[in-house]
């Protein structure tokens, strides 16, 4: 492969260096200097720098480990021992002048994404209960969760991400068209699939509370309008490591105000003006991980979503934490715009 787009330079900024990755679609980029290896960053690098609260505009060598594992050419076929004895996604390759020249990936060898745990027996719950009233009028005939995205439907994408990581449990809730969902998933599948059915509209959560004695263990949730391009054997890795009760997988947003903002002094003078500046959130992108103890939140079979289930959870003082991913690795269909982004994104 053509490695060019993966090497930048040590003065670009993180935010540079996130928008970078969001392009080329891999876990990793390369710091060089007249193509000399200078270090690496990779998401887990941007994950800690974004929960520390860190400003993304400084610069990338901020964040770069400056002694990475690399793998000499005339030893390139040690590669894969590196990268399983290190566990590492990817490992550049250089000459005898330090000269990046090649990055071997996991992914490459394997054919399969790198996983930390045995994820088999791990549920995943998928909610699809709701009418998705968004995308109408196609969702007037088709449940949202099969509306084709190319030529695959959504639930597909969703459940082959996770199987991906060998999951291969999971729990559809669903309530809107439930006949059409479950004639659709009545062929032959390689993993575990049951179905919850809804009498009445429950929300983002609700749900849950009618496979309260099936997980008995930590689970997934997802809606069924999202993809989350992230490695989900490594969010359920932080998630133990944190002993959270809830995990929200969070999506880094960026948003340029088109316009020069003014920041006053007490007197209402103005103090500064700042031309088109750049925030960044952390957004819910609709995917969890939940310890089965939070489901004694759920009143009942009563309607609820995700977020008042997050409002108790702090109240309770559990611990709740994110696992931030960047923007261009959360895709979301629940609007007509950011279907059609979808659908570039998946470069179909």
């Amino acid at each position: 492969m053509d490695i060019s787009n993966l090497l930048v330079s040590k003065d670009i900024s993180i935010r540079q260096g996130i928008d970078t990755l969001d392009k080329i679609g891999k876990k990793i980029i390369v710091v060089v200097q007249d193509k000399k290896l200078l270090g690496v960053v990779t998401d887990g690098d941007i994950r800690r720098w974004i929960l520390k609260n860190g400003d993304v505009s400084m610069s990338i060598d901020k964040i770069m480990n400056k002694s990475p594992k690399y793998v000499l050419i005339k030893d390139k076929d040690n590669a894969e021992n590196l990268l399983k004895q290190y566990k590492i996604e990817a490992i550049p390759i250089v000459n005898d002048k330090n000269e990046v020249i090649d990055i071997v990936f996991w992914n490459d060898i394997y054919q399969k994404e790198f996983s930390y745990f045995k994820t088999s027996n791990i549920p995943v719950v998928i909610m699809a209960g709701g009418k998705g009233t968004r995308l109408q009028p196609y969702t007037k005939f088709i449940p949202k969760m099969l509306l084709p995205i190319g030529d695959i439907p959504i639930i597909e994408r969703i459940i082959d991400r996770f199987l991906c990581f060998n999951f291969n449990n999971f729990h559809i809730t669903i309530n809107y068209k439930k006949d059409i969902i479950k004639a659709y998933f009545s062929k032959e599948v390689s993993y575990n699939i049951s179905f919850t059915e809804e009498d009445k509209p429950l929300g983002t959560a609700g749900s849950l509370f009618l496979l309260k004695n099936t997980l008995k263990d930590t689970f997934f949730v997802t809606n069924c309008d999202i993809l989350v391009d992230a490695n989900y054997s490594d969010i359920l890795k932080f998630h133990k490591k944190c002993k959270n009760k809830i995990t929200v997988v969070t999506a880094l947003k960026n948003y340029v105000i088109p316009y020069g903002v003014f920041n006053l002094n007490d007197d209402g003078s103005i103090k500064s003006l700042d031309e088109k500046p750049n925030y960044e959130f952390l957004v819910n992108t609709g995917m969890y991980i939940l310890e089965p103890e939070i489901l004694e939140y759920l009143d009942g079979d009563s309607y609820c979503n995700m977020t008042e289930i997050i409002y108790k959870s702090l109240s309770g003082n559990d611990k709740v934490g994110i696992y931030p991913v960047t923007d261009g690795a959360w895709l979301d269909m629940g609007e007509f715009e950011s279907m059609k982004n979808m659908i570039d994104k998946l470069d179909i």
